[in-house]
C-alpha cells in the first residue's frame, strides 16, 4: 500500500467515488476503508464472470440488483437483489451475472491490493 494513501473519511457518498474499469464487463468502486475493513461496489455485465479465487480476507456480500450464481467451496446458489453471502477466509468463491446486476462487498481486514 502506497504511503500516500490513507483512510476514508466516515461518509461515503457514491457520487463522489470514480469506476475502476477492472476488464471484461466487471467495474468496482471503493466506497472506504480503514485498517480494519472495506466497503466495495462492484457492477457486473450480462455474463461477466468474477472467476473462482481465495484470498485470507473474510468478506460477506449482498446483491444490490441483478441476479448472480455465486459459488464457495464447491456449493452454487443463484442469488437476487436483497440476497447475501458470507465468504470465510481463504474459501474459493466466485460469481457469474446472470443479468447486470451490481454487488455490494465488504472485506477485513482491508484488501490492501485494492489500493495499489
Amino acid at each position: 500500500m502506497s504511503g500516500a494513501r490513507t483512510e476514508t473519511d466516515v461518509f461515503v457518498v457514491d457520487g463522489e467515488v470514480a469506476w475502476e474499469d477492472l476488464g471484461n464487463g466487471v467495474r468496482r468502486k471503493i466506497l472506504g476503508w480503514n485498517p480494519t475493513m472495506m466497503m466495495t461496489r462492484v457492477a457486473f455485465a450480462a455474463g461477466a464472470v468474477g472467476p473462482l479465487h481465495r484470498h485470507p480476507h473474510h468478506q460477506c456480500a449482498v446483491v444490490e440488483s441483478g441476479v448472480f450464481d455465486v459459488t464457495i467451496e464447491g456449493r452454487t446458489r443463484r442469488l437476487g437483489p436483497g440476497d447475501g453471502y458470507i465468504v470465510p477466509s481463504n474459501a474459493e468463491h466466485g460469481v457469474v451475472a446472470i443479468e447486470p446486476g451490481v454487488l455490494l462487498d465488504v472485506f477485513t481486514p482491508l484488501r490492501e491490493d485494492f489500493l495499489s
